[in-house]
C-alpha cells in the first residue's frame, strides 16, 4: 500500500521575489505543508511522535525545479511516504501547478530519530513499526 497526502496551496505575495516568481526556499516551506498535511492524514504529525518522547529532524532534503510558481498560482503538494527497514522517515513530492497538472517541483527528505537528548537512535522506535504495520508499509 502507498501512503500518499494531497494538499493545496496558494501561493502568497510573500513568498515571491523580485522577478514574482515563488523564492526557492518557499518550495521547502511547501514540502514542510505537505508533510505536516500527511501526518494528519495518518496520525504521524510532528506532536504525534514527540508525545513517544522522540524528535525527527530533518538530516537531508532536496528540491528539483522545474517551472516556477508565480504570486495567486494554486498548487497542489503531493506527498509520499517512501518505505525502508532503516530507523528513518522518507517522503518524496510533487508540487503541480493547479491549472494546468505541470510539474513544478520534486524533491525528498530523511528525517532520523532522535531521543530527547539528541541521541540518534538507530532502531526504529516501537511506536513507529507499530504505525508501519498499521498502514501496511
Amino acid at each position: 500500500m502507498q501512503l500518499i497526502d494531497s494538499r493545496e496551496i496558494i501561493v502568497r505575495f510573500s513568498e515571491v521575489d523580485s522577478m514574482r516568481i515563488v523564492w526557492h526556499g518557499n518550495y521547502l516551506k511547501y514540502f514542510e505543508d505537505g508533510r505536516e498535511s500527511f501526518g494528519l492524514k495518518y496520525s504521524l504529525g510532528y506532536l504525534d511522535v514527540y508525545k513517544h518522547h522522540v524528535m525527527i529532524p530533518l538530516v537531508k532534503i532536496n528540491c528539483d525545479y522545474k517551472r516556477p510558481l508565480e504570486y495567486g498560482d494554486t498548487a497542489i503538494v503531493e506527498t509520499r511516504f517512501i518505505p525502508t527497514d532503516a530507523a528513518k522517515i522518507v517522503f518524496e513530492y510533487t508540487i503541480y501547478k493547479n491549472n494546468d497538472q505541470d510539474v513544478a517541483a520534486t524533491g525528498s527528505s530523511t528525517q532520523v530519530f532522535l531521543t530527547p537528548e539528541g541521541e540518534l537512535l538507530l532502531n526504529s522506535p516501537e511506536f513507529f513499526t507499530g504505525w508501519k504495520k498499521r498502514w501496511g508499509v
